[in-house]
């Protein structure tokens, strides 16, 4: 936990933070702001995965899924409402993009509504070169 001074900490999760993390991000699934994930998909982003913890528990996590060496993706990025503006979200970005560095991952995306706030963190909707990406939605459901 944090020091009296320090509002949240920022550590790697462990498999012992399964239930916590399936608790904490309930919320955020109902309302549509990420999308679900079962047991099964959290357990394996716990390797990849950041909390942000305060005294009273969670309050912040972010996973980095690798799909390559050439591409990662930020995953589940969720702030707990009454702790946004701490720069939570903003630490758990740079957790993961450290992460990513240190595997030789050549980019990192996010998929978002919020994409001012992932542009503050440095993304951009070019690629080097100025390549961009595009989807194409093969079902309507999650």
């Amino acid at each position: 936990m944090p020091s009296d001074d320090a509002p949240f900490q920022v550590r790697a999760t462990t498999p012992d933070d399964l239930d916590a993390l399936e608790s904490f991000i309930a919320p955020f699934v109902e309302d549509g702001r990420i999308l679900p994930r079962t047991k099964e998909e959290l357990n394996q982003l716990l390797s990849t995965g950041f909390l942000a913890e305060s005294n009273h528990g969670i309050i912040g996590f972010a996973a980095l899924e690798v799909y390559s060496p050439k591409l990662g993706e930020i995953r589940s990025l969720c702030v707990a409402p009454a702790a946004q503006g701490m720069g939570i979200g903003r630490r758990l970005v740079r957790e993961c993009l450290q992460l990513a560095e240190r595997r030789g991952v050549f980019e990192v995306m996010a998929i978002t509504s919020q994409d001012e706030f992932f542009k503050s963190c440095g993304f951009d909707f070019t690629l080097p070169g100025e390549k961009k990406a595009l989807f194409f939605p093969v079902r309507e459901k999650h």
